[in-house]
């Protein structure tokens, strides 16, 4: 997305202007004047795209489906402004995030069948269900700022029913002790990492947060 994209520098200032040169789009319009998403504005600066190239930048709506009615006046309305991330905005990225771990997680699942059994492969499928669909949906509700924490805690929320099903099983309390921990120590970071993915898909969070993410 957009965000995502001049948070990381791929939606900058020396792309834009690298752009505008190479479409020669000076010779398509006439005026000088290009339209930016709003929330591009982390990665662009409008005066010295106008020093570099001649162009002004103007910041658009958040929405592509708000921009025909603000191109009527060229100005945006505060709910123009304003980011939304509704439960609907989130459904509609679970596909997206499920597709980018799904060979992963479907490569460990039926390893740990072979492995660990039945009970192992699920907690694999599980995990990937937790990290990339209910933790888009549960996203607001979850406590903590950072989105790896509230992985880790969602985490240890789906692996304390896998930890109790080992309890009330068969075997000697050592193995069923042991499974019970690796379940409580080994999903949780693994729902954490994917929840962290997560941070480029949200209009709310910041570079200087997702930075502190990434070094502890």
């Amino acid at each position: 997305n957009v965000w995502c994209a001049a948070g990381k520098g791929t939606f900058s200032t020396e792309e834009l202007v690298n752009r505008i040169r190479l479409t020669g789009l000076d010779q398509v319009v006439r005026h000088r004047k290009v339209i930016l998403p709003q929330l591009g504005a982390a990665g662009v600066s409008a005066h010295q795209v106008k020093e570099e190239s001649g162009w002004l930048v103007e910041y658009g709506p958040v929405r592509a489906e708000d921009l025909p009615a603000y191109l009527e006046s060229h100005r945006a309305t505060r709910e123009m402004r304003k980011p939304r991330f509704s439960l609907v905005d989130r459904i509609v990225l679970i596909p997206v995030e499920l597709v980018a771990s799904f060979v992963l997680f479907a490569i460990a699942a039926v390893v740990l069948y072979f492995v660990a059994g039945w009970m192992a492969a699920l907690a694999a499928v599980v995990a990937l269900l937790a990290g990339s669909a209910l933790f888009a949906v549960l996203l607001p509700w979850l406590p903590t700022e950072d989105f790896t924490t509230k992985g880790l805690i969602l985490g240890l929320i789906i692996a304390l029913p896998f930890a109790a099903y080992v309890y009330l099983g068969e075997g000697t309390l050592a193995a069923r002790a042991l499974t019970m921990l690796a379940y409580i120590l080994i999903l949780p970071p693994v729902v954490g990492f994917q929840a962290f993915g997560f941070t480029g898909s949200t209009p709310f969070t910041s570079k200087s947060g997702v930075r502190k993410e990434l070094l502890t």
